[in-house]
C-alpha cells in the first residue's frame, strides 16, 4: 500500500492545519446562539414561514445509541431499553403538532433523521412518526427522505421497513474497517457487517447510499485509510464522505475514553486525508467541496455542476429550501429570520412540549452583514471561490466592506495558495485544507466566544 505519492505537506501548510475554526455547516455558528431568541420569537418566525407557503425541509433529530463510540461528538445518549425512547417519540408527537399549529400544511421537500441512531425507533414508532407527519403535511411525491444508519443494527427486516416507509436514501457511519482502531474508538463493526447492510438496503430497494469514513482517529494509520477507503469505494455507495476527528473533550468528555497519545498529530492527519481523497477520486468519485465525493449522476454532482450545491447542518446538500425545521432535543432549525435550537436536555425538552410550548432556548436572529457573509463562505466551501462584487451586490453593499478581511488573506496569497483581488477571492491550491482558514477571514464572530476543533 502506499504507492500514491504523499501530499506537499510544506511547514506552513501543517501549522495552519492545527489552527482551531468552525466547520460552517452554519453561519453565524452555534457559540454565537444565545438566548436572544425565545419560542414566542421563533413562533413568530414560523408564522412567517407558514404564510409564505414555500417548501421546507425537516429534520428529526433522535438522541439515542445502545452504546456510545468513543470519537461521537453528537448529542446522544446510550440506551439498552425502548421504554426511553418511546417516552421520546410520544414528545416527537407533541412538537410535531406544535409546529403544524404555526407553519400550517406547508409542503415538505427534504425529510432526515438523525442522531444518534435513528434505527433505534421501534418499527411502530417510525411508522407512527411518518403517519402523523404525512396528516400534518404535504409530503412530495418525489420528496428526499435520507436516514442516518448505525450497520450494527440494521437487519434485512429493518431495511424494508424503511423503503416501505418511503426512506429514499441511507447514509451509513463507517468511518474505519481497521480492528485496532476501532478497538480504539469503541466501534467494532468488521467489513461484513458493511457489506451486509449494504445487501440489505438494495436487495429492499433503497439505492441511494451515502458511506461516512474518518480520518485522525487514535492508532490510525496511512495504510489504515488506505484500506477502508478502498474498501467502502469497492462497495460502491453513492456518496461518500471523509471526516477529520474533532478532538473536543471539553463538549464531549466520553472522547477521553480513547488512548489520546496514539491521536495523529497535523501532518500526519494532512496524509491522512490526502490518501483517502486520492483513494476515492480515483476510484471514479466527482469531489463535492471540502470532504463529499460523488457519482457523477449523483444529485449531489448535478447541484454542483448547476451551481446549486449548498451547505447546510447535514453538510452538503442540493437542498434549496430557505427553511430547515429541526424536530427533538438539541434540534436545530433554521428559517429566513434566524436559527433556533430545541434545548439539549431531553426531559426539559419533553415538558415544554407536553405543555404546549417550543423547546427553544437559544438562536440566532440575523442582522448586520449576517447573510451577505454566510453567502461568502458558502460559496468558498463549495466552490473554493467567492465573487465578492457579486455577492455584495446582492445584499445591496459592495465588495469594498470586505477590505480588512481580505487583508487576512495575506499570508496565504503570498504563498501563492490564495487569489485575491477587491472583487473576487479563489482558492487556488491545498483547496480542502485551507477553505475553512480561507472562509474564516470573513468570519466576523469568530474568536469572541467558543473553541473549535482542528483545520484538517
Amino acid at each position: 500500500m502506499n504507492t500514491l505519492p504523499p501530499p506537499d505537506l510544506h511547514p506552513t501548510l501543517v501549522e495552519l492545519a492545527r489552527r482551531p475554526v468552525p466547520r460552517y455547516t452554519s453561519y453565524p455558528t452555534a457559540p454565537q446562539f444565545s438566548a436572544e431568541v425565545t419560542p414566542a420569537r421563533h413562533a413568530a418566525w414560523l408564522d412567517e414561514v407558514g404564510q409564505a407557503g414555500q417548501a421546507i425541509s425537516l429534520y428529526l433529530h433522535v438522541p439515542f445509541c445502545r452504546a456510545l463510540c468513543h470519537y461521537c461528538g453528537c448529542a446522544t445518549q446510550a440506551v439498552r431499553r425502548d421504554a426511553p425512547v418511546r417516552t421520546y417519540v410520544e414528545g416527537l408527537h407533541q412538537e410535531i403538532a406544535l409546529l403544524a399549529a404555526r407553519l400550517g400544511r406547508v409542503e415538505v421537500a427534504h425529510l432526515h433523521w438523525g442522531g444518534g441512531t435513528p434505527n433505534i425507533l421501534p418499527p411502530d414508532c417510525f411508522a407512527g412518526l411518518m403517519e402523523d407527519l404525512a396528516q400534518r403535511f404535504r409530503l412530495r411525491p418525489d420528496m428526499e427522505h435520507a436516514i442516518e444508519l448505525d450497520p450494527r443494527h440494521l437487519t434485512a427486516e429493518g431495511a424494508r421497513h424503511l423503503a416501505a416507509h418511503g426512506v429514499t436514501r441511507a447514509s451509513l457511519g463507517v468511518q474505519t474497517l481497521d480492528p485496532l482502531v476501532q478497538e480504539a474508538i469503541g466501534r467494532v463493526q468488521p467489513l461484513a457487517v458493511v457489506r451486509a447492510a449494504f445487501d440489505h438496503l438494495r436487495d429492499a430497494g433503497i439505492a441511494a447510499i451515502n458511506a461516512d469514513l474518518m480520518y485522525g482517529l487514535p492508532r490510525q494509520t496511512l495504510d489504515a485509510v488506505e484500506a477502508t477507503a478502498t474498501a467502502l469505494a469497492a462497495l460502491e455507495p453513492s456518496r461518500l464522505a471523509i471526516f477529520g476527528y474533532a478532538h473536543v473533550p471539553w463538549m464531549r468528555p466520553h472522547q477521553g475514553l480513547m488512548p489520546q497519545a496514539a491521536l495523529p498529530d497535523a501532518a500526519e492527519r494532512l496524509r491522512q486525508a490526502a490518501m483517502a481523497r486520492a483513494v476515492i477520486e480515483d476510484a471514479g468519485y466527482r469531489e463535492i467541496g471540502i470532504d463529499h465525493f460523488a457519482r457523477a449522476d449523483d444529485p449531489l454532482a448535478l447541484a454542483q455542476a448547476s451551481g446549486h450545491l449548498r451547505r447546510n447542518f447535514q453538510g452538503y446538500t442540493d437542498d434549496d429550501a430557505t427553511t430547515l425545521i429541526g424536530i427533538g432535543a438539541t434540534a436545530i432549525s433554521r428559517t429566513p429570520r434566524g436559527f433556533a435550537q430545541n434545548t439539549a436536555d431531553t426531559p426539559a425538552w419533553r415538558r415544554a412540549v407536553a405543555a404546549g410550548q417550543l423547546p427553544v432556548v437559544r438562536g440566532k436572529a440575523f442582522d448586520g452583514d449576517d447573510r451577505l457573509r454566510a453567502e461568502v463562505i458558502e460559496s468558498l466551501l463549495c466552490t473554493f471561490d467567492a465573487d465578492l462584487a457579486a455577492i455584495a451586490g446582492r445584499h445591496g453593499a459592495t465588495a469594498a466592506c470586505f477590505a480588512d478581511d481580505l487583508v487576512r488573506l495575506d499570508p496565504l496569497v503570498a504563498a501563492g495558495w490564495v487569489a485575491r483581488t477587491e472583487a473576487r477571492v479563489t482558492i487556488r491550491s491545498h483547496r480542502h485544507e485551507l477553505a475553512r482558514l480561507v472562509a474564516a477571514a470573513f468570519d466576523a464572530y469568530l474568536g469572541q466566544q467558543g473553541r473549535h476543533a482542528a483545520a484538517v
